[in-house]
């Protein structure tokens, strides 16, 4: 009899530590975009190289960037990866963390469409989200990532933001420009994220509900399909380039 209830309780706890055991097929089938706008982000966190490099002709001068693709529900993080690595990973000792096998293509677009490369994001953003992601590599959850971002910045969304730069932008526009490119209704599927900077209310970054599986999936539909979001800030500005 105590055999069988240690078994049990065996059999019972190997659910219990799993990252993703206690998350239903529905939740594990979703991800939440984060793109920034990086003039306003750095405005947060001015000694990091990428900011301190960030010129008016830059792309993320003008463009969104990348932060993340974070599949859901929060908490499902460090799928398979070893604790030495994720305690390196918690620490922010990015730079210590394995250096992801990219091809040149992925790499190149990476150092443009993000630009916390310069310390060592993508390996963050891997080792915590993309280990726990559908894609089965690092190249593919970047190819993936790339793709959904591209759509984002050639859409009137991202006109919105480039005619707003050293103005203030609502969370409404925001969110009719995102109805005005993906359809009724999208923009509800969006939160917009704001951070105070010296008295001024800055955009740093939206983040987007996606539903799954993501590959080869059209952005409008795994748009529509996903599960509405929190606005978050009202107002925000849309800070220019430099510190």
């Amino acid at each position: 009899m105590i055999g069988i209830r240690v078994w049990i309780t065996a059999w019972l706890l190997q659910f219990a530590i799993s990252p993703t055991a206690a998350f239903s097929a529905s939740e594990l089938n979703s991800y939440v975009l984060a793109i920034s706008w990086q003039p306003g982000f750095c405005e947060t966190r001015p000694n990091l190289p990428e900011c301190q490099s960030q010129t008016p002709d830059r792309f993320d001068a003008t463009h969104f960037t990348l932060h993340g693709l974070w599949p859901e529900p929060r908490g499902n993080n460090y799928c398979d990866v070893p604790p030495t690595v994720q305690e390196q990973d918690r620490r922010n000792n990015w730079d210590a963390l394995p250096e992801l096998s990219l091809s040149s293509e992925i790499r190149a677009e990476l150092e443009t469409r993000m630009p916390g490369t310069q310390s060592f994001l993508h390996r963050h953003e891997w080792v915590k989200h993309g280990t726990c992601s559908e894609m089965p590599d690092a190249e593919s959850y970047y190819r993936e990532s790339l793709r959904l971002l591209a759509v984002l910045n050639t859409s009137p969304l991202r006109d919105l933001f480039v005619d707003a730069i050293n103005n203030p932008l609502s969370s409404e526009a925001i969110r009719a420009a995102i109805d005005n490119s993906f359809g009724e209704g999208m923009g509800q599927k969006v939160q917009i994220v704001c951070k105070s900077v010296n008295q001024r209310s800055l955009i740093v970054e939206l983040r987007i509900n996606l539903a799954g599986p993501l590959i080869e999936q059209d952005f409008t539909t795994a748009l529509r399909n996903a599960v509405l979001r929190d606005p978050g800030c009202s107002m925000g500005e849309v800070d220019a380039a430099g510190l």
